[in-house]
């Protein structure tokens, strides 16, 4: 009888451990593309142009971003009529202003920015912090060795209910993010590059350059989120206060 538990036992911890080694390796990757797509402690800063195709009309708008550790806010440049206009994120939260408004009122990071961008995604990325992943497969594209993760939404208050998201072994950059229904089909595909770097504490990394989103039913119909100049920078906690947006 005891032979016979001992056995079990050592089978049990064989199954199991591999499953607490994908997780936390799930995890990691997570924290790393975050990094690339300005989800840090440190403070960041860049400009974004979102040129859009939607039914054979095209529109461009652009943003200045800044971000620190779980806030960002986001200030519209172009067109003229949407300047002034500003978005602001405090950790899960998101609130809108613009000079005709008394006071900001708050929105939905799901909500139609321009084409198939969503407002959530003009700001820094923190999947490690927004969801839970599993993983599962690991693949190999266009030669490079892949992780294929799911993502699956902590709170009902983020820009996708659940993600499968493509993760290079050795870069650490995110090359690819399906964005899935409730029901796990995908509704919107997102491409990647990272044609721009930053230097962190005299670390040298790839950063995001360029977000195409593209219709997974219609691929005419995209916004391409292109990142500009960004830079390191330390900023004001009174920058990321909704309190003064109305200031």
């Amino acid at each position: 009888m005891t032979i016979r538990i001992l056995k079990k036992l050592a089978l049990i911890s064989i199954i199991t451990f591999p499953l607490f080694s994908l997780g936390d390796l799930a995890k990691d990757l997570l924290l790393a593309s975050d990094r690339r797509r300005g989800g840090m402690a440190e403070g960041i800063q860049w400009e974004t142009q979102v040129d859009t195709i939607e039914e054979g009309e095209t529109t461009t708008r652009s943003f200045k971003v800044r971000a620190q550790d779980n806030d960002a806010v986001v200030d519209a440049l172009t067109p003229a009529r949407n300047k002034g206009e500003i978005y602001l994120f405090n950790d899960r939260n998101m609130w809108f202003f613009k000079p005709t408004l008394k006071k900001p009122v708050v929105i939905s990071p799901r909500q139609k920015l321009t084409g198939q961008a969503a407002n959530g995604d003009i700001a820094s990325t923190r999947y490690a912090r927004d969801y839970n992943p599993t993983l599962e497969k690991t693949d190999t594209v266009n030669g490079e060795k892949v992780h294929v993760l799911l993502l699956k939404a902590k709170t009902n208050n983020l820009t996708y209910d659940q993600i499968r998201y493509y993760v290079q072994d050795k870069t650490k950059l995110a090359i690819k993010a399906e964005f899935l229904t409730l029901q796990g089909k995908p509704f919107k595909i997102g491409e990647l590059k990272y044609d721009n770097s930053i230097t962190i504490k005299g670390e040298k990394i790839p950063f995001v350059s360029e977000l195409k989103i593209t219709d997974a039913k219609f691929a005419q119909n995209q916004s391409v989120i292109r990142y500009k100049d960004p830079k390191i920078a330390s900023f004001p906690k009174s920058i990321f206060s909704v309190n003064n947006l109305s200031r």
